[in-house]
């Protein structure tokens, strides 16, 4: 439960974070009564102050009679306090120009760098998760006993792998054998074909149904490859912000979070469960290891279907404002270009 505030407390809260995430300052009564537009004596000021730092909004840093907000007071502010501030339209235009069809792991690693660039921290995208499912698959004859497999997942991402088999094949048996597994199994992952594989191709011919297996066999592997499931791009642009490089334990903590992927990808995999763009904020959030730390990601899709996340990790006092509308048009702009590229694969 929030703390209901009355428009005064309020005003006063707002004034203060936005201060202090500018100058990175414990913010005093002079200062909110100038930039607040209030026009209240100190001894008012001081009165609210302390009565927000009763309820957890606020902390008084022993050595400055200034405060600075706590998570709480970070939480209250960008759920009910803040105005977001759209992007430009050249912002947007250039963010479009940066994100091209290409592949998509390609594509990926520049929303990454895009969302570095653009909030000068560091930038995370987790790539969809692979489950072994291809949508296409084909054989090429490179010479006696050597085919290409080619294999096209659900995303639109093309893989090969050559394989040596323990008889020669023509063409036109390499394209039979294509053509079943793809009107039998497209659609369904490696797994269930093979355990599908091992009853339904007694009809076919002996020799054929042996490629069909190697295919299956191969197709798994190349699908479940430990392919990088986190993206990150600019996580060395956190050493520039002082309240995360000032302290060497902190600083230890924060390049752990970065070498362990899995802890970063779930961090990022609990916003798919609402909608748009979610903020978690160190020390009111467990997932957040780091209470000088803030997480601002987004889900983004494949046709409609939420297949990752992406987001900004950077300072709690960071410029939420800006932050917000850089992570929720690059979500939106990656589901576009993934989605056309799975478009265009298909037809």
């Amino acid at each position: 439960m929030q703390p209901m505030l009355d428009d005064r407390s309020r005003n006063l809260l707002k004034t203060l974070i936005e201060r202090y995430i500018v100058e990175g300052q414990p913010v005093g009564s002079r200062a909110l009564s100038k930039f607040s537009g209030l026009d209240l004596s100190p001894a008012t000021i001081r009165n609210v102050m302390a009565d927000l730092e009763e309820m957890g909004l606020v902390a008084s840093p022993h050595t400055s009679a200034g405060r600075i907000p706590t998570p709480k007071g970070y939480r209250l502010f960008v759920d009910s306090l803040l105005t977001v501030q759209p992007l430009q339209p050249n912002q947007t235009t250039m963010m479009e120009g940066q994100l091209q069809a290409d592949a998509p792991h390609r594509v990926m690693g520049h929303a990454a760098q895009l969302l570095s660039s653009l909030s000068s921290f560091a930038g995370v995208v987790v790539t969809p998760k692979r489950g072994g499912v291809f949508r296409h698959l084909e054989f090429l004859r490179l010479g006696e006993r050597r085919l290409l497999l080619i294999v096209v997942s659900p995303e639109g991402d093309v893989h090969n792998r050559i394989l040596q088999t323990d008889q020669d094949y023509t063409p036109t048996e390499l394209m039979e054998a294509g053509n079943y597994l793809n009107a039998h199994y497209a659609g369904l992952d490696f797994d269930a074909v093979r355990r599908r594989v091992k009853t339904e191709l007694s009809e076919l011919r002996q020799d054929i149904s042996g490629l069909m297996r190697l295919a299956v066999e191969t197709g798994e592997d190349i699908l479940k490859s430990p392919d990088d499931e986190v993206l990150v791009s600019g996580e060395r642009r956190l050493l520039d912000v002082s309240d995360l490089s000032e302290n060497m334990s902190r600083l230890r903590r924060l390049f752990d979070l970065f070498e362990q992927k899995a802890s970063l990808a779930r961090l990022l995999d609990a916003s798919t469960q609402g909608q748009g763009v979610q903020i978690f904020i160190g020390g009111e959030s467990s997932l957040v290891p780091i209470e000088e730390l803030s997480v601002v990601a987004a889900p983004y899709e494949i046709d409609g279907r939420v297949v990752g996340t992406l987001g900004v990790i950077g300072p709690t006092r960071m410029a939420y404002e800006r932050v917000i509308p850089i992570v929720d048009i690059t979500a939106k702009l990656l589901s576009t270009v993934l989605s056309q590229s799975t478009q265009s694969h298909n037809s």
